[in-house]
């Protein structure tokens, strides 16, 4: 059960109900939506992640995982199972990541990077100058910005999972 009733319909902004009219229906959108005034653009931030980035899939989905690690986030974790797998992430790497076995020798060096990457932008208000520059020897700028913006998105969506105890949904 969720620590926030569900918002009324009814006392939402029309512009906002014409938003969630088209967004498929689940907890976390309920949710979001206590925030009027920024649920359309934090959901079409989400939906630009699958979309428009430079960044492999691959990448996003290792960062997505450990973001969801780091933060103890069941419903992002659960949730990006298939789009992981689709990306090429084996269950033996996604039960490694759970683990928090960031440092594992038998990840590919550029997947351990990003993990590693991933797991320090949570932990520590900036990466550290040798792993910035361990990512910055196989990533383009673009890519190394949207890195970092796809785990400060997580961060922000897997808090609000885990702060209001939204629970882990199959249909989203």
């Amino acid at each position: 059960m969720t620590r926030l009733p569900d918002p009324d319909p009814d006392t939402l902004p029309a512009d906002v109900r014409r938003f969630l009219a088209v967004v498929p229906p689940s907890g976390m959108v309920r949710m979001a939506s206590h925030a009027v005034a920024t649920v359309q653009p934090f959901l079409q931030l989400g939906l630009l992640q699958f979309e428009v980035l430079a960044l492999p899939d691959r990448y996003r989905e290792l960062a997505t995982l450990t973001v969801a690690a780091c933060t103890e986030c069941e419903f992002t974790a659960g949730q990006h199972v298939p789009m992981s797998a689709q990306a090429g992430i084996t269950d033996e790497l996604r039960a490694a990541i759970a683990r928090k076995d960031f440092d594992n020798p038998g990840l590919d060096a550029r997947d351990q990077v990003i993990i590693q990457f991933a797991a320090e932008l949570v932990a520590r208000p900036r990466v550290g100058d040798e792993l910035f520059g361990r990512a910055r020897a196989f990533l383009t700028d673009r890519e190394l910005v949207e890195l970092i913006q796809v785990c400060a998105f997580y961060l922000a969506f897997n808090r609000i999972a885990t702060t209001l105890d939204v629970p882990a949904e199959d249909d989203a």
